[in-house]
């Protein structure tokens, strides 16, 4: 349970951090509409003050964020791409960079490089205190609402 509080945390912490807004966030999430899973993050991103290119460049920053996340609360520095239960997050950073790398070689290269960059700013203060509020939250509550989730990245970063 931990370890998908810190990943969903780690979503919401960057979705806020880049501008959108945080709808709620769970580690209870309703599994009848889809696939099994173990936690959920819904954002809302304002479209009209990005280009496509931007909104794509946050998009990837937000799914691989929970990875990393993860990653730094376990001690273990996977590649996104080979966890299982990571395959729709790296699946969608993936598809969202096409546009950026229509070269395999290359969006690979691109993946890697943001998840390096984003496993360098979560670790670092006052992020990673964020990261570690926000998923004390989620481990209390199970769910967080948009304000909440707001509040507690904003006491971290202003």
């Amino acid at each position: 349970m931990e370890p998908t509080a810190y990943h969903e945390a780690g979503h919401a912490f960057m979705a806020v951090y880049l501008g959108a807004r945080v709808r709620s966030v769970t580690i209870e999430p309703d599994n009848d509409d889809g696939p099994e899973r173990f936690g959920d993050t819904q954002i809302v991103w304002r479209r009209s003050r990005l280009s496509e290119r931007e909104f794509r460049e946050r998009a990837i920053q937000v799914s691989l964020a929970g990875p990393v996340a993860e990653m730094l609360y376990t001690g273990d520095p996977y590649h996104p791409g080979l966890v299982a239960e990571w395959a729709n997050d790296w699946q969608s950073a993936w598809e969202m960079a096409d546009l950026l790398f229509v070269d395999h070689r290359k969006r690979l290269e691109y993946l890697e490089t943001v998840t390096g960059q984003l496993y360098r700013m979560l670790d670092a203060e006052p992020h990673w205190s964020a990261v570690a509020a926000l998923a004390d939250h989620l481990l209390a509550h199970e769910t967080l609402e948009s304000d909440d989730v707001k509040d507690i990245v904003h006491e971290w970063i202003r």
